[in-house]
């Protein structure tokens, strides 16, 4: 038997045994070390999402661990190869697979949230999703190459390019990731966040970040850039005042890219867009283009993932983990240690 964190209903997780999954043709077994918490957890957490997944269900996709076994016709992997999962299975028939957009596939199957997660002891996934981590490369840091993976997404859906000036609203986990993936693109970044943990944070990572409570942004950003107004914007808060700071933070043919998942409809000043001919881009999930340069970025240490770990708890106190995120405060990353020696040594 393995140990799961499963969700059951609204603000309801429990743990328990789970017999595990022996890998099938083209499967591998996995042994995760550490799983970190994410915003999408937390919606399914709050029963936001009860319309797509299904009871119970095993939480997690932000993953670092082992290889334990391979199943039949699988290549290239081995018991104790490190490794992270992109957590993507694609039907490859579907108009957006065969137009070359997998990863947005029209039914995608996004593993730990459609499909049984890694807050597991064992986890059973198809060899496929499998992205390999250097030995060199912590697995609690490496944990955090999912996320990173969702940033240089969103800076490549933004196109943004060395020299200009990029301010990104918000400053949680992915917010701070943007603002270094775009940093190490060559970009001046601001960061717009409300907190003044996740502020301090931010400003100690080398970035200049603003308080939107307490300074008039858009003057902020007219001073910075000569009343230019800047050249991209992303909006990760999902508030609607977020979204109003992202647009007036842009100037003439700026682009807001939009990376929060909004739970409803919102007004935006479509006049502003008319007036700067500005562009709208959304940016969802990521490729392994992405996965590969991620774990490129974490190995190299200019993700300084150490610094975005708050706390790491043993899988039987993640429901505790999931009430303090909720709960805001000094907290930004939370990792789940799933009991799996981190050294490699598999439990």
């Amino acid at each position: 038997m393995t140990l799961a964190v499963r969700y059951t209903s609204a603000r309801t997780l429990d743990t328990a045994d789970t017999a595990p999954a022996s890998p099938g043709p083209g499967e591998v077994e996995l042994a995760p070390a550490y799983v970190g918490i994410c915003g999408t957890d937390l919606h399914i957490f709050h029963g936001d999402m009860d319309s797509r997944v299904t009871t119970p269900a095993v939480l997690g996709h932000e993953m670092s661990g082992r290889v334990v076994r391979v199943g039949p016709g699988v290549e290239g992997w081995r018991p104790g190869d490190a490794v992270t999962v992109m957590p993507l299975r694609w039907d490859d028939t579907c108009p957006a697979c065969r137009a070359g957009h997998r990863h947005i596939c029209q039914h995608l199957d996004f593993i730990g949230i459609d499909s049984p997660g890694a807050m597991q002891q064992r986890w059973t996934v198809p060899a496929s999703t499998l992205v390999r981590l250097p030995d060199s490369l912590p697995l609690d840091r490496a944990a955090l190459v999912e996320p990173t993976a969702v940033a240089v997404h969103d800076v490549g859906r933004a196109g943004v390019r060395d020299g200009e000036r990029v301010v990104v609203v918000g400053g949680g986990p992915v917010g701070v990731l943007i603002a270094l993936v775009a940093r190490a693109a060559g970009a001046e970044v601001r960061v717009v966040e409300p907190s003044v943990h996740r502020r301090t944070l931010a400003e100690e990572l080398g970035l200049t970040a603003w308080d939107p409570a307490a300074t008039d942004v858009a003057g902020l950003v007219r001073e910075w850039t000569g009343d230019a107004g800047a050249d991209v914007a992303f909006e990760v808060s999902g508030a609607a005042a977020g979204v109003d700071s992202a647009v007036e933070a842009l100037g003439v043919r700026g682009r807001l890219c939009l990376v929060a998942i909004h739970p409803r409809p919102r007004e935006v000043n479509l006049h502003r867009f008319f007036w700067r001919e500005l562009t709208l881009v959304g940016a969802r999930l990521y490729d392994r283009t992405d996965f590969e340069r991620a774990v490129g970025l974490v190995a190299a240490g200019t993700i300084p993932a150490d610094r975005l770990i708050s706390k790491v708890v043993p899988l039987t106190e993640a429901p505790s983990a999931f009430e303090a995120l909720e709960g805001g405060g000094d907290v930004m990353k939370i990792l789940v240690d799933c009991g799996n020696d981190p050294t490699g040594a598999l439990a």
